[in-house]
């Protein structure tokens, strides 16, 4: 044993006479996977499912069939270095639930506590918030899938690999591209893949000087963070009154930088939830300069089967597999960030240093260097969702639901424009998959955006984006997911929340006393013994008949959103704590 302090994982010298590679094959042959680190070295892993038997196994490998383990499997252990000094689970929920039951109704209540798409349309702009079916959700929980380790000898996952190689070969044909990586685990990851794709061409060509980055303002908001973090230099572009780029900028701004372009960042549609008219231009004058075309896929949903990042001319494009195609996502993940590439960057697709790799596709390259993520092919235990959502749907399908998300948005808008002011849509009144509503009026009459948000809790909602990419504004996305009944719902009760901005607005309710203001109303304020309210508890609770056949509490009413940015507070030691 090569440490003296260890928890779960060890590494063991291997005795004179014998091979970490011949070791290697006897395990597997015995049913058990241990890491060789070098010629002499291997590495063994265990945790709470490791049985005794497993155990007996790995010692009659390593011993060469002459050894077993005496003992019951639990020893006294000293952990050296590693001991643990101070206390841990005190938290009371660690201490509280003691059977099935208890931990069930917790986990209930918990749940309680998130509005869900199993409660309304959740209609966060620029998310694609869709329904995950049960159907496509069902193999992550199969151990074929769930219980295979990313580094386990390729041919013991030939069926994983067969997965993967067949989602990257739809993606491909989805997006018009010639190769495929799954291997980003976010939107974020995948764009900086991409970056570094058009970086490493550029350095093959002998052009590694070309750095600077160029990013219309309509562009999705982590491209300026990818790019510095790729070793470039943003250079900002212009959108004209219409949310488009403007083209003459972009050109200005490409002819300038020509010598040291490296790309363009551009999302399609933008984020204004247009479709750029002018965007095989945009495309021709990077191209024209020497950049290289890199489009953000978070708006993806509107593309399929209608057109592609390639057939449009982008040279690489990054896909939500967890917006797009189906994958759950919030609270932190997982997700996958696929980027898929035109021929001459495939060979620059993420590699990996333990299994080499290289994307599946045409032009790709089996490389140890690039790599994005831990894994050699990212949170490859989630792919089984995309995988089932595009087979179940094939490309019929794929193309009704595109149709959908935008007709949905569409319906949506136009129910709404005698309300509110929807910005950014073409000269014939439509927009993309999602649309923008102006509120910034709002602030002359004490009222914002904030407002309207918390107040769609009363009737069951999620709020939708807020304040981007437009500050003072609120972003609707729909998706294909939602029935016209659903978006009716949604539209009622903007309606009627426009009633009550109106009435502020008209000077018959303060904005301190009106229902806006005090939204969201908990079960705790309406069934308290005093209302000091000028409006009526149902109002405040009830404001809709659905909302009384199937009520959404909101746990807690309103905080002060931004207080915790304005008010650090020092987690640091104190100088007394500091002291020798």
């Amino acid at each position: 044993v090569q440490d003296e302090s260890f928890f779960d994982t060890i590494a063991l010298k291997v005795p004179a006479g014998k091979s970490a590679n011949q070791l290697g094959k006897d395990a597997a042959a015995a049913g058990l996977n241990i890491r060789i680190i070098d010629d002499e070295t291997i590495g063994i892993s265990v945790d709470e499912s490791s049985t005794k038997a497993d155990l007996d196994t790995l010692v009659k490998v390593l011993s060469g069939n002459s050894g077993s383990i005496d003992s019951d499997g639990y020893v006294e252990m000293d952990f050296g270095a590693l001991s643990r000094t101070t206390k841990f689970l005190q938290h009371q929920v660690f201490n509280s639930h003691h059977s099935e039951t208890q931990m069930m109704r917790y986990l209930t209540m918990l749940e309680r506590k998130d509005i869900t798409l199993r409660d309304s349309m959740i209609p966060l702009g620029s998310c694609t918030m869709k329904l995950n079916a049960a159907s496509e959700l069902m193999p992550v929980s199969w151990p074929e899938f769930a219980n295979m380790h990313p580094f386990a000898p390729l041919d013991q996952a030939q069926g994983y690999m067969e997965m993967i190689e067949s989602l990257n070969s739809w993606l491909a044909s989805l997006t018009g591209f010639a190769a495929v990586s799954t291997q980003p685990n976010s939107g974020a990851a995948g764009e900086y893949a991409g970056l570094l794709c058009i970086k490493g061409y550029h350095e093959a060509n002998g052009e590694g000087h070309r750095n600077v980055c160029l990013i219309p303002t309509s562009a999705h908001g982590t491209n300026p963070a990818s790019a510095v973090l790729a070793g470039m230099k943003v250079v900002g572009v212009k959108n004209n009154a219409a949310g488009e780029v403007d083209i003459d900028d972009l050109r200005a701004k490409a002819e300038k930088h020509k010598d040291n372009l490296s790309a363009v960042m551009i999302t399609y549609p933008s984020t204004y939830g247009a479709f750029e008219e002018k965007i095989k231009d945009l495309i021709q004058i990077v191209h024209d300069n020497g950049g290289q075309v890199y489009m953000d896929g978070a708006n993806m949903n509107a593309q399929l089967g209608t057109c592609s990042p390639g057939g449009i001319g982008a040279d690489v494009c990054h896909l939500n597999l967890h917006k797009t195609f189906a994958i759950p996502h919030g609270g932190g993940g997982p997700g996958v960030g696929s980027i898929g590439v035109a021929r001459h960057l495939a060979p620059f697709l993420p590699g990996h240093s333990v299994v080499p790799v290289s994307g599946e596709g045409d032009n790709v390259q089996v490389k140890a260097t690039g790599q994005v993520a831990a894994a050699p092919y990212g949170s490859a235990g989630i792919l089984p969702i995309s995988w089932m959502y595009i087979r179940m749907c094939g490309g019929e399908g794929l193309l009704r639901s595109s149709r959908t998300a935008i007709l949905n948005a569409n319906y949506m808008a136009k129910q709404l424009e005698n309300y509110y002011n929807i910005l950014f849509r073409n000269e014939h009144g439509m927009c993309a998959h999602e649309f923008i509503v102006d509120l910034r009026h709002l602030k002359e009459h004490g009222l914002s955006e904030d407002d309207v948000a918390k107040r769609l809790a009363d009737y069951g909602f999620h709020a939708p984006t807020m304040s981007w990419p437009l500050h003072g504004a609120i972003m609707i996305e729909p998706t294909e997911s939602e029935s016209k009944a659903e978006c009716d719902k949604l539209i009622s009760a903007l309606i009627s929340i426009h009633g009550e901005i109106q009435d502020v607005i008209d000077g018959k309710v303060e904005a301190k006393a009106s229902p806006l203001h005090n939204a969201p109303h908990t079960a705790a304020m309406v069934t308290a013994s005093d209302w000091n309210f000028p409006y009526s508890r149902e109002t405040a609770a009830f404001p809709a008949i659905w909302s009384k056949q199937n009520k959404f509490w909101p746990s807690v009413s309103r905080l002060d959103n931004v207080y915790g940015d304005r008010n650090l507070v020092c987690s640091c030691p104190t100088v007394e704590e500091l002291m020798e």
